[in-house]
């Protein structure tokens, strides 16, 4: 009898771990894959092949010849020493009241890690908002910095524009939309990003859902490009079932470029000779290693990209708030400003919250912010 009972409540117990796990990959933050006449359309992309988005060219996510297996990497994330990898104090910041600013003024506001809002040519912008504690389904991985959210969807006008450069955790934020989801008039995405939104019960009508090298005309004196990017896309075992970008806000006066996610490429210089250079790029920095350098930049690979697309000025994005990888937290900041000497475009460096005026001349002087921080 007791054999018997064993066995009964081991297999009632398998059975019950199935069923929540089950019913935990089936949240609704976690999205459904593409179907339908979505998925028709991911199919007729030529970078859609064997069954996933491809790369402009071939490369691996996690490079094997780092001497780091992808489990060994994880291990090291999950389990080594995170001491320098997140600030011993809050976040330094200076909020901004975003509902105040004149919305004919043309501006951005880094809110953390890839986070901005944008005022150009009379609207309001967002880009890849995560208002969230975690950047992960779950409450133990990659928790925010200490102060780095200081802002809330309460505090978020309307905006004209959502832009989503891809679906990972750290860009894609379930609360965080669904919080804001009266406020958004517009999302811009990448093929296949548009399922989630309309899992979440947004109207399709207002979903613009492109390619690369799509121009979304949202007006006559305002439009967004859809641009290719050296990086991946899924949010847990399927993988690259939507695309990933960067993109392009072009009005008359002004045109800013946000890189998304992804490694160094040729892709740069061709948008740099495309558009004829930008007054503004949002440049990742940040959450790099060797094992994974083809689909995160380093920062003197971020120098690189910023002189090739012609840009203006620099504001770094992907750092400042969640440890991704096991560099110091300060590092992106210190390789970025060594790097930038002496180099074509200015390097801006607000606090989260400050907020930069594009095209202001004499240009805006941040301080090194982060070597006031332990």
């Amino acid at each position: 009898m007791n054999r018997r009972n064993f066995i009964i409540g081991g297999l009632a117990t398998v059975g019950m771990l199935s069923l929540g796990g089950y019913s935990f990959l089936h949240r609704p933050e976690f999205g459904r894959l593409p179907q339908g006449e979505r998925l028709a359309r991911i199919q007729a992309s030529p970078h859609y092949v064997n069954g996933q988005f491809q790369n402009l060219v071939p490369v691996q996510v996690m490079n094997e010849d780092s001497g780091e297996n992808r489990f060994v990497a994880t291990a090291k994330f999950l389990f080594g020493d995170k001491s320098a990898l997140s600030p011993q104090e809050p976040m330094l910041s200076h909020k901004t009241d975003l509902k105040a600013l004149d919305i004919n003024q043309d501006l951005v506001v880094w809110m953390g890690h890839s986070t901005f809002y944008m005022q150009l040519g009379g609207r309001r912008i967002l880009i890849d908002p995560v208002f969230s504690s975690y950047a992960s389904p779950v409450f133990f991985i990659n928790k925010a910095f200490p102060g780095s959210n200081v802002y809330t969807s309460d505090d978020i006008p309307d905006i004209d524009v959502l832009a989503i450069s891809h679906d990972h955790w750290d860009h894609l934020d379930y609360p965080t939309v669904m919080a804001l989801k009266s406020k958004i008039k517009n999302i811009v995405c990448p093929l296949g990003v548009g399922e989630y939104f309309e899992q979440w019960g947004f109207d399709p009508q207002i979903l613009h859902e492109e390619d690369w090298d799509t121009e979304i005309k949202l007006a006559e004196d305002f439009s967004v490009h859809v641009l290719p990017s050296q990086h991946f896309s899924g949010r847990f075992l399927t993988p690259n079932p939507t695309l990933w970008c960067g993109f392009a806000f072009i009005t008359p006066r002004h045109k800013v470029y946000y890189s998304g996610d992804g490694g160094y490429g040729a892709h740069f210089k061709t948008i740099g000779d495309q558009f004829g250079g930008f007054d503004l790029m949002l440049g990742e920095n940040g959450q790099y290693n060797m094992a994974w350098h083809a689909i995160h930049m380093l920062p003197e690979e971020t120098t690189k990209a910023a002189v090739d697309v012609g840009a203006k000025a620099l504001l770094p994005a992907h750092g400042g708030k969640f440890a991704l990888a096991r560099h110091p937290w300060q590092e992106p900041y210190r390789e970025l400003t060594r790097y930038s000497q002496g180099q074509s475009y200015r390097l801006l460096t607000p606090m989260i919250g400050e907020v930069f005026n594009i095209g202001d001349e004499p240009p805006q002087q941040f301080g090194q912010w982060w070597e006031n921080m332990k």
